[in-house]
């Protein structure tokens, strides 16, 4: 559905040449919610807004449902336009016009009919529960009626693509939340292919399918979310999960030294991740009875979803003969888990001042 080819994008400034996109590859696949995560000024906005070339590319090409782009003039691009939507950070409503005027806004400036207007506005106030709020202001709406509005504004002109570009930075958990609801449900009814840019891990992880991960004007790592999330290969993109899902060890054994070597009074501390249905499996307990000589204590547990897939990770601590530890741990490794050995470690006090 969207295809980028060798993006580059570079800007004159009176330091000289910035490049912000540094020769950028990206394929998006119909109907699919694909999220592009980066730090402030990596380069995701700019890449985004070639899309739908509100930023003309420096070089490369860029393709949209067969169509090249960058290969249009400013008249072709226009009419091409209609097929993308995009929503915004601060929703750039109107602020003297009414709900149903700014989503009727684009249909005006196109020649439709106040009937044919009506006819498109209708539905989509009903589609993102607005049917209320038709006659009043954006100076009367919350944040997130306000970026529901935006969604409604975008989907007029019934584009096959949806850009949000940070659509739910300036709003609060609860109302993000709700706002990713309506964008994934969006999805689904119309099936439009979205491509969402954010800071945050957390919006890729409750809604994206795929991700790409953006550093310094270039592709750091892409993927599905599921694999980025569970086998993350570049530091930036582990400094994005270790947001959601930290590293630390329990504090009972933070600070202290890591052997490769068992050592004495130690545990041999083991990070599993469980993904899917083994995320159910009772893979500990398996392991407990068929290993009654070692000790297994779980210092560190949690469970989650990552879109409808379960996702667990854990700490476990490891006790006991050298031989019967290390049979235990391939006992984990012929069970569907990573597992990830961290070394030994010796507890320490944590009440000590």
């Amino acid at each position: 559905m969207i295809k980028l080819s060798h993006i580059e994008k570079t800007y004159d400034s009176p330091a000289g040449p910035v490049a912000a996109l540094k020769g950028i590859d990206l394929e998006i696949a119909r109907g699919e919610i694909f999220g592009i995560i980066g730090l402030s000024g990596a380069g995701k906005s700019t890449l985004v807004r070639c899309i739908n070339m509100l930023e003309r590319p420096t070089a490369g090409q860029v393709f949209v449902d067969g169509k090249e782009l960058t290969a249009m003039d400013a008249a072709e691009l226009r009419k091409t336009r209609k097929d993308i939507g995009m929503i915004f950070q601060h929703f750039n409503l109107l602020s003297s016009a009414t709900v149903y005027e700014n989503i009727a806004f684009p249909l005006k400036l196109a020649g439709m009919s106040a009937d044919k207007i009506r006819e498109k506005v209708e539905p989509l106030l009903k589609l993102v529960g607005l049917e209320a709020k038709a006659s009043q202001y954006p100076s009367q709406l919350s944040g997130g009626q306000k970026q529901r509005v935006g969604i409604a504004r975008a989907l007029a002109s019934e584009p096959k693509v949806l850009l949000c570009d940070e659509a739910t930075s300036a709003l609060d958990p609860q109302t993000t939340k709700a706002i990713l609801e309506l964008i994934r449900a969006i999805n689904r009814k119309l099936q439009l292919t979205v491509v969402v840019i954010t800071h945050e891990m957390q919006v890729i992880k409750d809604i994206c399918d795929k991700v790409a991960v953006i550093d310094q004007g270039v592709i750091a790592e892409q993927g599905s979310v599921i694999d980025i999330f569970t086998n993350p290969q570049q530091p930036i993109t582990k400094e994005f999960i270790s947001v959601l899902l930290s590293n630390d060890l329990p504090a009972a054994f933070r600070g202290g030294r890591i052997s490769a070597e068992p050592i004495e009074d130690a545990y041999l501390l083991v990070r599993l991740t469980f993904i899917g249905e083994s995320a159910d499996d009772p893979v500990l307990a398996g392991m407990i009875r068929k290993f009654p000589d070692v000790e297994t204590t779980m210092l560190f547990g949690n469970l989650d979803q990552i879109r409808a897939t379960p996702f667990g990770r854990m700490i476990v601590g490891l006790t006991g003969p050298h031989e019967r530890v290390q049979a235990a741990l391939e006992y984990l490794r012929t069970k569907e888990l990573k597992e990830e050995v961290i070394g030994y470690v010796r507890r320490h006090d944590t009440t000590a001042v």
